[in-house]
């Protein structure tokens, strides 16, 4: 039986340091280091935000009629009561925004509201009105010009 057994033994060590030897062989491919990490590792690179477009109130005119792109033809303060009345308000800049007209008595009642809102892309021209087809009371009013919630403008007018 050793003679069965030193070819057994003999065959077995053999088995054993072909597998030693190819268990610590290692993959070329699998160890190489990229030279470069893949696009997931790398951090995320953020660009700064565009500067916000902002909306910006020139003026405001009042008069009775206005062109066809909004501007006053004859400015005005002083209006007969049939008279339609238009507020004629020129911004600047480019972005969205709100434009709103609120058009009171010489007692502080509100005799009209109204809001506009803007998608400027540069300079524009926004028209409010009132009529009242039976005539306003003769007297002082005002009309007050908010962007975006904030009062940019007030300008007074009266009715005789």
């Amino acid at each position: 039986m050793k003679m069965i057994s030193r070819p057994l033994i003999l065959a077995v060590s053999l088995a054993a340091a072909l597998a030693l030897t190819a268990c610590g062989k290692k993959d070329e491919s699998a160890s190489e280091v990229p030279a470069t990490p893949p696009p997931a590792a790398t951090a995320p690179t953020t660009m700064a935000p565009a500067p916000a477009a902002m909306v910006a109130f020139t003026s405001v005119e009042l008069g009775s009629t206005v062109d066809a792109s909004n501007k006053i033809v004859a400015a005005g303060t002083s209006f007969a009561p049939k008279d339609t009345i238009y507020a004629s308000v020129d911004t600047s800049g480019s972005g969205n925004a709100t434009l709103s007209a609120k058009w009171t008595y010489q007692d502080g009642q509100t005799v009209h509201e109204d809001s506009k809102t803007l998608d400027a892309t540069g300079p524009e021209t926004t028209a409010f009105m009132i009529s009242k087809p039976d005539g306003f009371p003769v007297g002082n009013y005002k009309v007050d010009i908010s962007l975006n919630g904030t009062q940019v403008a007030s300008k007074d007018f009266s009715v005789k």
